[in-house]
């Protein structure tokens, strides 16, 4: 759970206990002002989210415990005797940049040459980028299930949707507790499977104006226009936000459903570390007093 600058992550360790750390990330979008610009945050802000996931989860696995202990082989001796507590560091960089690599050869290069074995039954350049987005569409959604069968994944989905949860419970006005966690939508209209589904369908509007002409400007052409996607689908994503009418809800509504996919239902085990989590950098009962007053009545 992320509240401004501060951020908390709550486990829950084997002995059943919920341990929670706090720590603090400074976005690069306040380090540096250019990037906090409108239509030039969004991939910073991206970046900001990838970082401090990636701190989370490298946090939360040092409380997996094996079976039996394992002699580090001779490569991690010798990447741990080169970078010593740089290490850690490093190694989350070039998971990053690979992720981020191996994302964009999936997701936005390999639709687009798969629409290209159609070229020649389907002349038409418009109707070409409406099936390279479709394609895009179709794969994101056929990797999203097809990972959600491994077990550590679906339990991811299902904390996640805890974190929803427990952010709908507030904003509604409700006390934070299981129970009214528990009755409250696992979809929000802030989360990134939103963005990434902004993503898509914004691509689909680009590509229908922008159309090089040989296959390699076209793939250059995919990764370049990357930060200007991300910074309108983070703008919009923003907005939606913040506006409650029935077109920015309509327009939210599939990345609404996307969300169908990488939230499930948590179990109240499950919600309670959430709520661990938001109680640690949020004060939720001041902000209930000052946005809904009376809610303690209500209540």
């Amino acid at each position: 759970m992320q509240n401004g600058p501060d951020y908390a992550v709550a486990v829950r360790r084997p002995d059943g206990e919920i341990e929670v750390m706090e720590d603090r990330y400074t976005s690069l979008t306040k380090k540096v002002k250019l990037f906090s610009l409108p239509f030039v945050r969004g991939i910073f802000s991206f970046a900001d989210s990838m970082i401090v996931g990636m701190r989370a989860l490298t946090w939360s696995c040092s409380f997996f415990e094996d079976d039996e202990e394992t002699e580090p082989s001779k490569f991690e001796k010798w990447l741990d005797r080169v970078f010593g507590e740089k290490l850690e560091g490093i190694l989350m960089t070039v998971v990053m940049i690979f992720s981020f690599a191996l994302a964009i050869g999936i997701f936005m290069v390999l639709p687009m040459l798969i629409a290209r074995v159609c070229r020649q039954v389907i002349p038409s350049e418009t109707a070409m980028a409406f099936l390279e987005g479709l394609i895009r569409i179709a794969i994101f959604i056929g990797y999203i299930k097809l990972v959600s069968r491994m077990e550590d994944i679906r339990r991811t989905f299902m904390y996640h949707g805890s974190e929803h949860k427990c952010i709908n419970c507030i904003e509604h006005g409700l006390p934070l507790t299981v129970e009214n966690v528990r009755a409250s939508s696992k979809e929000h209209k802030r989360c990134g499977t939103s963005f990434i589904m902004f993503v898509m369908i914004v691509s689909i509007l680009f590509f229908l104006v922008i159309r090089p002409e040989t296959l390699g400007m076209r793939i250059l052409s995919r990764v370049l226009l990357i930060p200007v996607i991300a910074g309108v689908s983070y703008e919009f994503l923003r907005f939606a936000g913040r506006h409650d009418s029935w077109i920015v809800n309509l327009l939210s509504r599939p990345g609404m459903w996307m969300q169908g996919l990488t939230t499930k239902e948590p179990d109240d085990s499950m919600i309670e570390v959430a709520i661990a989590a938001v109680e640690k950098v949020f004060d939720w009962k001041a902000y209930l007093d000052e946005n809904f007053p009376g809610w303690k009545e209500a209540a």
